[in-house]
């Protein structure tokens, strides 16, 4: 297993573009009530970061890593969600909602479904449940069933990637846990934006959001960068 030391060296240095993009829209913080062009392409500069990130390993490595290239995916459907959602208040949520859709499911299926892991699946079952059950009495029209199937979907995607995890049988390497915890963080941030659009105003909702979702894209793009590794360890296994 590769040590995290090892990674900070060999990673850290590829996504220093990631956190000064990152930085540059918390000091900007350009106001939401005024979508623009402009405010799109702050906000998706991080993601573009990490896709700069992913593409730096070379196309050798993406041609063979379906993962790599599955998360790659998602990450430019991400951006594309980011600039819907700069135009949600102009009608342009549901697109956004869509795009975040597809996203799960690339990360989902660069998850894998191995190891099964029925009692991870089971915990995020009965929390995606429980969110569904604080959202449903505030959701009419059709976000009724559109959110339910995206809590379906951002909880699929969640087992997969905590189901990965097998701490107690030290079955575990830094990739998932970057994955797990990516998940874990996408979760949070997508439940506080649901609250504070249907629920009630979350204090420093936007704060919380963006700050979770960085992360939990950072730390999913970190996931596939060892993807080699990770496959082989699970043909011993």
């Amino acid at each position: 297993m590769v040590s995290p030391v090892t990674v900070v060296k060999s990673e850290g240095p590829k996504l220093v573009p990631f956190f000064k993009a990152t930085c540059v829209y918390f000091v900007l913080w350009l106001p939401t009530s005024s979508p623009s062009w402009f405010s799109a392409l702050i906000k998706c500069l991080p993601i573009f970061c990490l896709w700069v990130f992913l593409l730096a390993h070379g196309f050798s490595f993406l041609g063979a890593h379906s993962s790599a290239r599955k998360i790659l995916a998602g990450l430019i459907f991400s951006a594309l969600g980011d600039a819907f959602l700069i135009w949600q208040e102009q009608g342009y949520f549901v697109h956004g909602l869509l795009m975040f859709a597809i996203t799960h499911i690339l990360y989902s299926s660069a998850f894998g479904m191995k190891p099964l892991n029925v009692s991870a699946g089971l915990i995020i079952t009965a929390v995606s449940s429980l969110s569904y059950m604080l959202l449903y009495p505030y959701l009419s029209g059709p976000f009724t069933y559109l959110v339910a199937v995206y809590i379906a979907l951002i909880g699929f995607m969640g087992w997969r990637a905590v189901a990965g995890l097998q701490l107690a049988n030290d079955l575990w390497t830094w990739t998932k846990l970057s994955a797990c915890l990516g998940a874990v963080l996408f979760m949070v941030s997508d439940l506080t934006i649901a609250v504070n659009k249907f629920c009630f105003p979350v204090p420093h909702s936007r704060a919380i959001i963006m700050a979770t979702y960085y992360a939990a894209q950072m730390l999913i793009a970190l996931s596939a960068v060892e993807c080699q590794d990770v496959e082989v360890a699970r043909k011993r296994t």
